[in-house]
């Protein structure tokens, strides 16, 4: 990634677009000249309060500017999770939500890209400054105006209340 601002590399500047197929988006960052950043990768979520995993991270309330999502993000490794585990919950926070994910990233155009595969489908999300998130949408032919706004939690949240026989947490069902 580019070099960013002390302050710059605290903001999650990121859309998330549902994708058919993440096979063709491969395929398109490939032939638009991206370079893969991490192979597919298994990814389990803890949400606290504030945080959880092996990699700590704090991520503030979102605001929307343009249709794009921004908010405060901060991360810091975790050496020991299960001892981080044990300090969140002496300072009163319990974990309220686990997510999983299959992840793939990739760059272009100083954007970060994540082909995301869940329980409840597949999303492609492009973090990076609002022109370069709009170029790179653009280049991959994936439809600004399907991007969706929220998290993967709230996501979940209100496909539960129209599904009520979805577990509690969002897990892969082999796992």
């Amino acid at each position: 990634m580019t070099a960013m601002t002390d302050a710059a590399r605290r903001l999650e500047v990121e859309i998330k677009v549902p994708a058919r197929d993440l096979g063709a988006v491969r395929n398109k960052l490939r032939d638009e000249g991206a370079r893969p950043l991490a192979p597919a990768h298994f990814e389990s979520n803890d949400l606290f309060d504030r945080g959880g995993g092996s990699t700590l991270t704090f991520k503030g309330l979102a605001r929307f500017e343009a249709g794009i999502k921004t908010r405060e993000e901060r991360e810091t490794a975790v050496s020991d999770p299960e001892e981080m585990e044990r300090i969140l919950a002496a300072l009163g926070l319990e974990r309220r939500f686990r997510y999983e994910k299959r992840r793939e990233e990739w760059e272009l155009e100083s954007c970060v890209i994540a082909l995301d595969e869940t329980p409840i489908g597949d999303f492609a999300e492009v973090e990076g400054e609002p022109p370069a998130i709009r170029r790179v949408l653009q280049r991959l032919g994936l439809d600004f105006s399907q991007a969706i706004l929220d998290s993967y939690a709230e996501i979940y949240q209100r496909r539960r209340r129209h599904e009520p026989s979805l577990p509690k947490d969002m897990v892969f069902r082999n796992r």
